[in-house]
């Protein structure tokens, strides 16, 4: 369960999700026709050592025994292809730099082909990063962008942590928060939304995924026990690691506040890669209608 102030490492928590994240990227980058390439996922994997991920890498066929096989893999590949040209598409037009809030193991700043000068700040718990950069440093890893680790909290004071990192407010941004939002607490979600509203000029940019409003964690369980007879993430309860307390709208919040809002739900993003997503029981169906994508510009 969650604390206040909790921390951890990658084998861990909230850590792990980051690691399974990378497992999946690796196996989607192995199948014919993969939305994304990510040749360093399978490094962060081995490094880990963590039983169910390297088996899992070692024989993506055991997804097969899965209900729904390819969804989870096929998910992870239209999510980073999203948050990809998302970046890609920012970077093109001039925004010179981006922040990647709960970087995880996100390569990003290794794989893309940013344009020359661009600057990309990771931010995250401070061992995640340590890892990290350990399993970069011994593969001689070079990244295609000026990379910047910014080792906080985000229910911390992060401004200011990105900010002496050489983050400047003055000039447009793109940030991204992948696979964050359901692990913070609503105080940190919103205070969230308001710090990045703070640190952008016009012209900045955001993307995020997102749960339906109202979807607790005790519904998410019983969703995966029904229809994953054996988990993907192994023995994490990822029901555990969320908060479903209070919290603004995204969508509203930053409407209200003159940014400009482009919602697409999971389905309508996996026709527009032209990902042919397997007939859905009801409930699986309802969610990915209700989950999904949102950029917006300011």
């Amino acid at each position: 369960m969650r604390s206040d102030g909790d921390t951890w490492d990658i084998v861990s928590s909230v850590g792990l999700t980051a690691l399974g994240v990378a497992a999946f990227r690796a196996i989607e980058s192995r199948r014919p026709h993969a939305l994304i390439e990510d040749s360093y996922a399978p490094w962060f994997v081995a490094a880990a050592g963590e039983p169910h991920f390297t088996a899992l890498l070692d024989n993506p066929s055991s997804l097969e025994d899965l209900p729904l096989s390819g969804f989870m893999g096929i998910g992870m590949g239209i999510r980073s292809k999203f948050f990809d040209e998302f970046f890609l598409d920012a970077a093109r037009s001039g925004v010179a730099q981006s922040v990647i809030l709960a970087a995880g193991l996100d390569a990003r700043a290794y794989r893309l082909n940013w344009p020359t000068g661009t600057a990309v700040f990771e931010v995250d718990q401070p061992r995640v990063l340590e890892f990290k950069d350990q399993v970069l440093t011994e593969h001689r890893a070079e990244p295609k962008a000026n990379r910047h680790a910014v080792a906080v909290d985000l229910r911390e004071n992060w401004p200011a942590a990105l900010e002496a990192s050489g983050f400047d407010r003055a000039k447009p941004s793109a940030w991204s928060a992948e696979g964050l939002l359901a692990y913070l607490p609503g105080s940190a979600h919103d205070a969230l939304f308001e710090r990045i509203d703070e640190l952008s000029s016009p012209g900045s940019r955001l993307a995020l995924n997102y749960f339906p409003s109202g979807m607790d964690g005790k519904r998410f369980a019983d969703i995966r026990a029904k229809y994953f007879k054996k988990d993907p993430f192994g023995g994490l309860d990822l029901s555990a690691l969320f908060y479903d307390d209070q919290r603004a709208d995204p969508k509203q919040w930053l409407t209200d506040r003159g940014w400009s809002v482009q919602c697409r739900d999971t389905l309508e993003l996996a026709n527009e890669y032209g990902q042919p997503i397997p007939e859905l029981p009801p409930e699986l169906a309802d969610l990915s209608k209700r989950s999904g994508y949102l950029t917006a510009t300011k």
